[in-house]
């Protein structure tokens, strides 16, 4: 495996940086923290959304016949190391990253038509429509249901830790259609706007202050009998499928390189940062040591998905791994910048903006979100080791 880049990719590198840099505010680097709810972030989001739209960079990896550009998979990780590493507002999010490849794999011609150009253009924001009170890490053992009524479903129910849920306008949906089947093959997909009556969202702030997650109950929700994706009752395994998009990217060391830039920056701008925290030293270097490691785990998916092999157990290493990183990555950071690194942002007396005491509260829930450790270490040791369930 070559981890170098061709004079092809590098260019592409380029471009996306030049891309960025015209963009993006010339305060944006000096920016320690971002919050995605202000009013200018919104629309700075949407702004570079339609660029990267018209560039057809949204969803550069899908055919062409499905409103992409043929890019390969190393162009596409390229491309996300490079945006999340810019800290890029807008772009596909969920509707790229999986909705729109499992309607490519399972969807009508006519669900295509519909759904797949609305991604592509950036007019459509999705949500992902899984976790359940009683059903997170073990998904099959979600309990909404949606049950077939003449042309329509009725769905009833509740999710929880959705994402973006509170403006989507669309929604990718997982319910139970036969209760009486075993938990794993009862299960089917749905596409669903969230406008339906019957559809209400609850916000659910995180330890840091920040309405990411939200809660959402559907009573007697209604939608149209071609809202199934797929074969009824095999939605499990379009779910595993797609999953695997979300598990396979670069973006936890991308974000990991920037923080550790900026805490090696703060040292060296600081000298008294070190001489109070001797090992702190040994801290950033390996932390460093760590996130390139990572970027090497991270490569070895695109070319894997260039040899026509589908990543699996290779996706839950780099997702445990990241994940677990980012944890280590805050940890560096609060002991490195003290006490003071408690204060929040907004605070004047903050240092970095107050960016690791944010970043430390939310690099608790890393290790949950898309797959706990634990899901992703028994991948690992069933799949890729062929080691026996419990």
């Amino acid at each position: 495996m070559d981890f170098s880049f061709s004079p092809e990719e590098e260019s592409f590198r380029t471009e996306i940086r030049s891309f960025l840099d015209s963009h993006l505010p010339n305060d944006w680097n000096d920016r320690d923290t971002i919050g995605d709810e202000g009013a200018e972030d919104g629309s700075l989001a949407r702004t570079i959304t339609k660029g990267l739209a018209d560039k057809k960079w949204l969803a550069m990896a899908w055919s062409k016949e499905n409103g992409g550009l043929d890019a390969t998979h190393v162009q596409q990780m390229i491309y996300n190391e490079e945006t999340t590493y810019a800290r890029m507002p807008g772009g596909g999010g969920m509707g790229v990253a999986w909705v729109g490849p499992a309607l490519i794999l399972y969807g009508t011609d006519e669900q295509k038509e519909q759904y797949l150009p609305k991604i592509t253009n950036g007019d459509d924001i999705w949500c992902t429509l899984y976790s359940e009170p009683g059903a997170g890490s073990d998904l099959a053992s979600l309990q909404t249901r949606a049950v077939r009524d003449g042309d329509e479903w009725i769905i009833n129910g509740s999710k929880i830790w959705t994402s973006g849920g509170h403006y989507a306008n669309m929604g990718w949906l997982a319910a139970r259609t036969d209760p009486s089947a075993p938990k794993h093959r009862g299960i089917s997909t749905f596409v669903m706007p969230m406008d339906a009556p019957g559809v209400s969202v609850r916000p659910l702030p995180n330890l840091a202050g920040e309405h990411g997650f939200n809660e959402i109950f559907f009573e007697d929700v209604r939608i149209p009998g071609d809202s199934l994706v797929g074969v009824e009752n095999r939605g499990w395994y379009q779910v595993a499928t797609a999953l695997d998009f979300e598990r396979s990217g670069v973006g936890a060391y991308a974000n990991g390189k920037r923080s550790v830039e900026k805490l090696v920056s703060a040292a060296r701008d600081e000298e008294s940062l070190v001489q109070q925290n001797p090992t702190a030293r040994y801290e950033l270097a390996d932390r460093w040591i760590e996130v390139q490691v990572g970027f090497n785990v991270a490569y070895r998916i695109p070319f894997l998905q260039s040899q026509g092999i589908i990543p699996n157990h290779e996706a839950s290493v780099s997702k445990l791994y990241g994940s677990e990183l980012s944890q280590r990555i805050a940890g560096t950071g609060m002991h490195l910048l003290g006490s003071i690194s408690q204060l929040r942002p907004g605070s004047p007396y903050a240092k970095l903006g107050g960016a690791f005491a944010q970043q430390y509260m939310t690099a608790v829930s890393s290790t949950v979100a898309a797959g706990t450790s634990e899901v992703q270490r028994n991948i690992i040791a069933q799949r890729g080791l062929g080691l026996p369930r419990g």
